[in-house]
Order: structure tokens, then C-alpha cells, then sequence
């Protein structure tokens, strides 16, 4: 069989395109985005018409991936943990439905927040909904189980939560791959009420899913990515959970002298926790992220002292794990690496060179310069970096979207003026929801597009937006002469902060798009052009 060198992303993608999915739906988000890009890219995806584009947001997609399971054919949804939180809609209500064609959700966690607002661990998302949960240990594992969760998704008619982290994400490692399968063809739920979620049929539907609970548990303690492996030294048994497990072998050189249950399937499996539990003195919960196992192992009344873990302080409470941390927790030397020595300097994220958002910000200081500090609204992506020097231009930052309607909050309070600065993808993401609450409330906001034709954050994917900004806030209310297009350049400089101010002074919703292409895209554009040219001669 043909063994590849891939990132945990990349070993996922390919387990999906092997395991026959009819469709992958996302939205960019770090550590995910390689998986869509791969299938994207994927002579595979081409030649058998999976479908493959960006969705505007993780709520559609999901909801597009529950339509092609509910033809019966497979679907994988990617996005990072908090955009689950967008999708929870449709992602608990999709534990009540169940499945038809395999419906796969890739959450990708980002425990230490390298590019995420928090370290929300997604398992218990899979928990609350009472869905299966499966979390690789390495690229192979991660490579197979895929494979395997579209397989007990169908077996179990249950949409399955497939957790990574950064760490799995993001390293490579050989990977053997198996035969590739085909399409499923197309074939409809014979439950005609299925994904007919009125009262009536949600309860039945509810009491079948907890019925299921028990085969749930079964698959995790029989199908094999659970593991109990004995060990001589019973003073200490081990469960690792996830990248957690390859970290101990590290440790080990894969000969832990413990007892070992590993765990990379939800719920988890009590016969083998009793088991454990009383053949060792102490326990310890090896898990990256929340201790969500450890609290259920550990229950909340327990004063025993066995269970060891991140709630008792043997591993840290917040972060990444990594081999050196639980090597100082099992009183073993470090294993990998040293520190970054004090020589070399800090040096905070900044704006690319030539970046169109430095031109913006610079204009939007300049027509604020006359008010007080914290009348700037922002959002995430690139522009984020305004709220770092040389710009220190915006002031807040929560979540996809938050801009127009924290601006619009600030303003129903009094405080004005107030500006929203948001990217053109988070606009159609999340954003477009509250220009139409303060259309419809004639609020005294002046929203900044920031409209650079990409989602330029995450590597310059398709934005939803393109060529379609002035349209949908026409659309929405916002009056066409308060709609200013503006060019981000430096000749443009005293041009731009007039418009900015003018619309400032205006008393109800203005919007403003600065357009330019993004620096790095163009580049790559330019680039793309240049070899084309060169290959047709």
C-alpha cells in the first residue's frame, strides 16, 4: 500500500476522500483549514465531483453537510472549536435527527490559544449532545479513524464529534494508506419524519437516542481504538487520552512499565476505568485540554486522592501539554528539547509590508484623533493587528462578528461616536446580521468593511463576499449615498480620512469599504500569472 509523509490535517482529508465522502463543508479557521485545502487540491475530489468550496460560515456548513447525509451519502464538516460554537444549532439538533449517509464534525481544539480567542475543549460539545467522540493519538490513527467514524456513524445512524489539536494537526508522520472506496449511492431515510424535528417526533427521536447510549459505549470499549495495555508497576496506572497517549510513549520509548488505558473514543469505557481503578494505587488522566475525564473518573465528591490529573495540580491546569510536562509529572527527566534561550527577543505579530489594512487604520486614527480612546469596535482576522503598535487604532476583539454589534450596544447606550471595523469574510460569516439590527434601529454606528478579497488570516481562501459588499448592505437598509467605497493607499491618505469623518458625522448606519487586494494574494496572483504565461510559450 502507498505510504505518505503527512500533517495529522492532511492524513485526515485523505482517510475522508478514501472513505468515499461525497462532500466536505468549512470554514477557514486554524488548525483546520489544511484539511479542506488538501481535498480542495486532491486530484480525487476533481475526477469524482466532491464537492469542496468554502461555506460562509461553520452554521451552513454544517447544515449543508446534514442535507448530503440525509441523501445518504457521507459528509465531513471542518472547523476550529469556536466555530462550533456557531454551529450548535444545528449540531445538537443533529444528535436528535441522527444520521443517514456518514456525517463526520472534524472539530480542531487550540489548547494554549496560538491562534484562538480560548482553549474550549470540544469533547464536552460531544457530551452535551450525547454523540460519539473520537480523537486520534497519531497521523496513522488519525488517518484510519476517520475511515472508521464515517463506518460507526452509518452503523449507528448518529452524526460523530472527531477531535484534534494543534499539536495533531499541525506534525507529520508517515502514513499507509488503505483502499480507496466509492460514493455511496443516493438512498433516503426510511423514517419519512427522520429530520422533521416537531415536538411530537423530537421526543421519539430523543428517547432513541438514548437508547443508543449503551451501543455507544459498547463500540468504545469493543472496536478497538480504546486500548488496555498491563503493566508490572501498579502503583501508578495511566490513561491517556488522545495526543496525550503518543507523549507517554515518548516518555517511555513505548515501554511504560504501567498499566495503560488508552482512550480515543468517547463515551468513555467504565469496565476498563474499574479495571484500572482497582489494580493501581493512583491514577493519572493524561488529557490535552479540559479535564472532562478526569472530572468524570474522578466525580465531584471524590477526596480519595487517587486520581491525579490537571484538577489536583500534578499537570497544569491551562495550556499545551508536551512530553517534557508530563515527564516532570511521572518524576521522569525531560525527554526533548530546551527552553528558547533569553537571547532571543519577543517579537509581536505585525501587519505584512504593503498590507492594505495599515493605509485604513492610519486614516481611520487620523478622523478619530479629535475623541477619546475606546471608540473603535474590531473583529477577527488580519485587522486584529490593529490593536498592537504602531496603530493602536481598535479596542475591542470577542468574537466573529462582535464588531457592528458591540458598536451598536455602545451607541443604544450613548456612547458615540462608534465605529465597527470588520474583514469583508467575517462580514458575510457573521456580521451581516447586525448591520440589519442597526438598519432596522437607525442606530448612529459607522461600519469600516475592510475589503481586501480574501480571508487573508488564514492563508487566502475565497471570500463569501466577493464582488458583493455594496449589494448586500444596499440590500439590508443602509442608504446608497452612506455606502463610500474608499482606496487604502497612501496618495488616497487625506481623501479617505475626509470620507471617514463625514460619515462619522453622520447621525444613523453609514458604512464604509476600504478595497484593496491583499498584499500576499496578489503576490501569489501575480506569481500564478507569470508561470501560466511562461508555460503556454
Amino acid at each position: 500500500m502507498q505510504k505518505l509523509l503527512l500533517l495529522g490535517d492532511e492524513a485526515i482529508a485523505q482517510g475522508a476522500l478514501d472513505a468515499g465522502i461525497s462532500g466536505v463543508y468549512a470554514y477557514p479557521g486554524t488548525p483546520s483549514t489544511e484539511i479542506t485545502e488538501y481535498i480542495q487540491h486532491s486530484k480525487i475530489a476533481r475526477d469524482e465531483n466532491i464537492h469542496c468550496t468554502w461555506s460562509a460560515n461553520e452554521k451552513t456548513a454544517m447544515e449543508s453537510a446534514i442535507g448530503v447525509s440525509y441523501t445518504g451519502r457521507r459528509a465531513l464538516v471542518c472547523m476550529k472549536h469556536v466555530g462550533l460554537n456557531v454551529a450548535a444549532d444545528p449540531f445538537t439538533n443533529s444528535a436528535i435527527t441522527g444520521a443517514n449517509g456518514g456525517l463526520v464534525y472534524l472539530i480542531a481544539d487550540d489548547p494554549s490559544m496560538h491562534s484562538s480567542q480560548d482553549e474550549q475543549d470540544s469533547r464536552y460539545y460531544a457530551r452535551f449532545a450525547q454523540i460519539p467522540c473520537l480523537e486520534p493519538s497519531n497521523q496513522q490513527e488519525a488517518y484510519d479513524m476517520i475511515r472508521y467514524a464515517f463506518d460507526l456513524s452509518e452503523k449507528l445512524h448518529t452524526p460523530v464529534l472527531f477531535r484534534v489539536t494543534t499539536r495533531m494537526a499541525h506534525s507529520r508522520s508517515g502514513v499507509e494508506l488503505r483502499e480507496r472506496r466509492g460514493q455511496n449511492p443516493i438512498k433516503l431515510d426510511p423514517n419519512p419524519k427522520r429530520f422533521i424535528l416537531l415536538p411530537a417526533n423530537a421526543r421519539k427521536l430523543y428517547k432513541e437516542l438514548l437508547e443508543k447510549q449503551k451501543e455507544f459505549e459498547n463500540c468504545a470499549l469493543n472496536d478497538g481504538f480504546n486500548a488496555y495495555q498491563d503493566g508490572a508497576d501498579k502503583k501508578l496506572g495511566i490513561i491517556a487520552c488522545g495526543i496525550g497517549y503518543n507523549y507517554l510513549q515518548e516518555n517511555y520509548g513505548g515501554k511504560c512499565p504501567h498499566p495503560v488505558l488508552k482512550i480515543s473514543q468517547y463515551p468513555i469505557p467504565r469496565a476498563s476505568v474499574k479495571k484500572l481503578m482497582s489494580e493501581c494505587d493512583k491514577v493519572m488522566v493524561v488529557e490535552e485540554g479540559y479535564p472532562i475525564y478526569e472530572e468524570l473518573i474522578r466525580g465531584y465528591l471524590d477526596e480519595s486522592g487517587k486520581i491525579l490529573g490537571r484538577l489536583d495540580g500534578t499537570l497544569p491546569r491551562d495550556g499545551e501539554l508536551n512530553p517534557n510536562i508530563l515527564a516532570k509529572a511521572l518524576g521522569l527527566p525531560k525527554t526533548c528539547g530546551e527552553a528558547v534561550p533569553s537571547v532571543v527577543v519577543a517579537r509581536p505579530p505585525s501587519l505584512c509590508v504593503g498590507c492594505p489594512h495599515a493605509d485604513s487604520y492610519n486614516a481611520l486614527n487620523e478622523a478619530m484623533k479629535d475623541f477619546d480612546r475606546g471608540h473603535v469596535f474590531a473583529d477577527i482576522g488580519c485587522y486584529t493587528l490593529g490593536a498592537l503598535p504602531p496603530y493602536n487604532a481598535i479596542y475591542s476583539t470577542v468574537d466573529m462578528g462582535a464588531s457592528i454589534t458591540m458598536a451598536k450596544g455602545a451607541a443604544d447606550a450613548g456612547f458615540t461616536p462608534t465605529v465597527a471595523v470588520i474583514g469583508d469574510s467575517t462580514f458575510t460569516h457573521s456580521g451581516m446580521t447586525g448591520l440589519l439590527d442597526a438598519v432596522n434601529d437607525k442606530a448612529n454606528i459607522t461600519v469600516m468593511i475592510l475589503d481586501n478579497s480574501t480571508t487573508g488570516m488564514t492563508g487566502g481562501q475565497d471570500s463569501a463576499a466577493f464582488g458583493k459588499i455594496e449589494s448586500i448592505c444596499l440590500g439590508l437598509g443602509v442608504e446608497r449615498e452612506h455606502i463610500r467605497v474608499i482606496k487604502p493607499l497612501k496618495n488616497h491618505h487625506e481623501e479617505n480620512v475626509q470620507v471617514i469623518k463625514e460619515e462619522i458625522a453622520y447621525q444613523g448606519v453609514s458604512v464604509i469599504v476600504p478595497r484593496r487586494e491583499c498584499i500576499q494574494t496578489a503576490a501569489r496572483r501575480v506569481k500564478a500569472a507569470a508561470k501560466a504565461k511562461n508555460e503556454s510559450k
